[in-house]
């Protein structure tokens, strides 16, 4: 499915429209050491891209950005903006990701 909803972020039309709030983010696993690429909604906040992760606890890339974060890629209408990512886990259990680019 992740395969499925990259590659409509990237057709000419259908991107557009997804890539205001769909983004493709790419971040090395902390323990793996691979490069993964997943797609994830997002809200932009100031110089903030801000990702709320649906369903934590069935997720696990969001912990790869637990204490001091680090560093991801964001891929918005064909355009790779480096950037660091921290998670934040809140008293309910959301998961919420911001990512600052650099």
């Amino acid at each position: 499915m992740n395969a499925g909803v990259m590659a409509l972020t990237e057709a000419p039309v259908i991107g557009k429209v997804l890539g205001k709030s769909f983004a493709q983010i790419s971040y090395v696993g902390r323990r793996s050491g691979r490069t993964f690429t997943t797609p994830v909604n997002y809200r932009r906040s100031g110089d903030e891209y801000i990702i709320g992760v649906a369903m934590p606890g069935k997720k696990k890339w969001w912990r790869n950005f637990l204490g001091e974060g680090g560093p991801v890629t964001v891929r918005i209408g064909g355009i790779d903006h480096p950037g660091h990512a921290i998670a934040y886990r809140d008293d309910r259990g959301r998961v919420t990701v911001r990512i600052r680019t650099v």
